[in-house]
C-alpha cells in the first residue's frame, strides 16, 4: 500500500472513514468534482477553437456524471438515501491537480490523445485513493465499500486506456495522411537533445548573468542526456525544426510513455530519470517564455 501511495498519491489520506454514509458522501463529491473540472475544461479549449479537445472533456465530463449518478444510487439501495455532502470531513485528492490544468491551457501540443493520458493517472490516483482507505479502514463494511470504489476506478482506467489508444492511432493516422512531403526515418532522443542543445547554446549567447549561467547548466545536462538517450524513443524527423520548449515538452513525453511501457527495471529507472530532468528542463524553459 504505501507504493500505491509514493507513486500516485501526493499525500496520504488524512483519515479514515468511519461509515458508509461518510464513504457516499466523499465518493460523490470526488465524482461531481471531476465532472466540473472536465466541463470547465471543454469551455475553455472551446473558447481556445480546439474542439476536437473540447469534445474530449465533454465526453469525460459525462462519464463522471454517470459516475456521481451511481454513487448516488447506491447510496440509496444501501441506506436510504442521497450522499449527505456535510458528511466530507477532510478533502479529496485534487480530480484534476492545477498545474496539470494550467498544462491542458497551455501546452502547444496538447491533443486527445495527451488528454486522455491525463484522465488515465487522474483515475488510476482515485483507484490509489480508495485502496489506501480499503487498506486502513477499521469498519468491515466500510473496508468492502472502499475496495469496491477501488475496482470500479480500476475498471474507468481499463476503459480510458483502450480510449487512449484508439486516440493515438486515429493522431498517427492523422499525421501520415496529412503529411506533404516524402516521409523521413524517425529520430530517436539523442538527435533530438543534441537539437535542443544547439537550441540553448543559442539562447545563452543572448542571456547575461545568472540566466546565462543556468541556461549553460541545463545546456550541459542536456549533452548528458543525449549520451544516455541514444537509441529511446521514435520521433518524427520534422520535430528538430520546432522550438525549444516544444522539442522539451515532446521529450517529457517520450521518456514518460517510454518508462510506462518499458518492461526491464533498469530501462525503467533510466527512463525515469530522463523524464525527471526534463520535466525540470521543461519548468525551466516555461518560466524562460513567461519571463
Amino acid at each position: 500500500m504505501p507504493l500505491l501511495r509514493t507513486s500516485l498519491l501526493s499525500a496520504e489520506p488524512r483519515g479514515v472513514l468511519e461509515s458508509l454514509d461518510e464513504l457516499f458522501a466523499l465518493a460523490h463529491a470526488m465524482e461531481q468534482e471531476a465532472a466540473n473540472r472536465y466541463d470547465a475544461l471543454a469551455g475553455d479549449m472551446r473558447g481556445q477553437g480546439k474542439d476536437d479537445l473540447a469534445d474530449v472533456f465533454t465526453q469525460l465530463a459525462a462519464a463522471e456524471r454517470e459516475h456521481v449518478d451511481s454513487v448516488a444510487q447506491w447510496s440509496q439501495s444501501r441506506r436510504g438515501k442521497s450522499p449527505d455532502p456535510a458528511l466530507v470531513r477532510w478533502e479529496a485528492p485534487e480530480p484534476i491537480d492545477p498545474e496539470t490544468a494550467a498544462e491542458v491551457k497551455t501546452s502547444r501540443l496538447m491533443t486527445p490523445y495527451r488528454a486522455l493520458a491525463m484522465a488515465v493517472r487522474n483515475e488510476e490516483r482515485a483507484f490509489a485513493f480508495w485502496s489506501y482507505l480499503a487498506a486502513y479502514s477499521r469498519d468491515p463494511e466500510v473496508k468492502k465499500a472502499s475496495e469496491a470504489m477501488a475496482k470500479e476506478e480500476l475498471g474507468h482506467v481499463a476503459t480510458l486506456r483502450k480510449e487512449r489508444r484508439r486516440a493515438y492511432h486515429h493522431q498517427h493516422e492523422r499525421d501520415s495522411a496529412e503529411a506533404s512531403a516524402p516521409p523521413q526515418p524517425p529520430i530517436d532522443a539523442r538527435r533530438l537533445e543534441l537539437r535542443l542543445v544547439a537550441q540553448l547554446g543559442e539562447i545563452e549567447q543572448r542571456q547575461s548573468g545568472p540566466a546565462a549561467v543556468r541556461t549553460r547548466e541545463i545546456r550541459q545536462q542536456s549533452g548528458k542526456m543525449a549520451d544516455a538517450a541514444a537509441g529511446l524513443g521514435s520521433f518524427p524527423a520534422s520535430m528538430e525544426q520546432k522550438d525549444p520548449l516544444e522539442i522539451a515538452e515532446t521529450l517529457v513525453d517520450g521518456y514518460l510513455d517510454g518508462a510506462e511501457r518499458a518492461t526491464d527495471a533498469a530501462r525503467v529507472e533510466s527512463l525515469q530519470q530522463l523524464a525527471e530532468q526534463a520535466i525540470s528542463r521543461l519548468a525551466w524553459l516555461r518560466s524562460l517564455v513567461a519571463d
